[in-house]
């Protein structure tokens, strides 16, 4: 198993992420840091999350916990970038999951310039899963 990031704080709070001394991951890695109790994310289902996404040892480019508003959006059916589909469905609710996404995964090679992401960039993301509907 690769040596993921290490995420600051709890369920519900703004993590802050430590990165280690490695290369990043080539594949898609998934670590519960917080097991949840709650229903299990399914395909098909609307997610409902907070979340923080930063480069691989690099900057933010996102965050809902700055905003003060959980997004929502269908899982498990290509809406979002693979890694959340794959990464996030059979989870349960309640869970804070880090994801570790290689551009294949994620934003391709084209990555999003707009928010700072390159085409080789490794995502990071911190998701807490507040529910589903």
């Amino acid at each position: 198993m690769a040596t993921l990031p290490q995420a600051s704080g709890g369920f519900g709070d703004k993590p802050v992420l430590t990165f280690p001394d490695t290369e990043a991951p080539a594949e898609l890695e998934v670590q519960v840091l917080v097991q949840g109790t709650g229903d299990t994310v399914e395909a098909g289902d609307n997610i409902v999350v907070n979340y923080l996404g930063q480069t691989w040892g690099g900057h933010v480019f996102d965050n809902s916990y700055d905003r003060g508003s959980a997004i929502d959006f269908p899982i498990g059916i290509g809406r979002v970038i693979g890694g959340w589909d794959v990464g996030l469905v059979g989870k349960q609710v309640g869970s804070r999951v880090l994801l570790s996404v290689p551009p294949h995964h994620g934003y391709g090679s084209r990555g999003v310039p707009q928010a700072g992401i390159g085409g080789d960039d490794v995502l990071v993301f911190v998701v807490d899963i507040l529910g589903t509907n």
